[in-house]
């Protein structure tokens, strides 16, 4: 049997003047970009999260707009020796402006950097698909707060 883990994050879509706010990741196969957010800590209000984890992450303080939508990965990793791990990750995004602030990078968490990147820069970036998924979103604006085809 497979070792079961939900995460549950919140992430923030902060888009200005042809710029994206986006954090590096310090994954467990190098450094890649994603939007700044994170997991819920137990009883946290997600839009809460977005407001703690931009904080962390960016030093910005930002004003949650609207929900974009929910997006949910599954990902089923084999381990040698031991169980399976099958995560389930449900992703929430919200359109959000930055309201105060200064960027600034975080140090001991789980990103080492924090940037406004050009919208036509971001497809070159090493990044995570989440990246893509909340830029549809944030594009699309889909009523029911999902892509049709994911960008995945």
């Amino acid at each position: 049997m497979a070792n079961r883990h939900l995460r549950v994050a919140a992430y923030a879509v902060c888009v200005d003047d042809g710029k994206v706010l986006l954090a590096r990741w310090l994954g467990p196969d190098g450094k890649r970009w994603t939007m700044p957010g994170g997991g819920l800590h137990h009883g946290e209000d997600p839009c809460d999260a977005v407001h703690r984890e931009v904080g962390e992450e960016t030093g910005h303080t930002v004003e949650v707009e609207r929900l974009l939508g929910i997006d949910t990965v599954h990902e089923r990793t084999p381990r040698r020796l031991r169980r399976d791990r099958h995560f389930h990750g449900v992703r929430i995004l919200y359109a959000a402006r930055v309201t105060g602030g200064e960027l600034r990078h975080e140090t001991g968490g789980s990103t080492d950097r924090a940037a406004w990147i050009p919208l036509d820069e971001v497809p070159g970036l090493d990044r995570v698909p989440l990246v893509d998924i909340a830029l549809a979103l944030y594009a699309e604006r889909p009523p029911h707060g999902r892509l049709i085809a994911p960008a995945r």
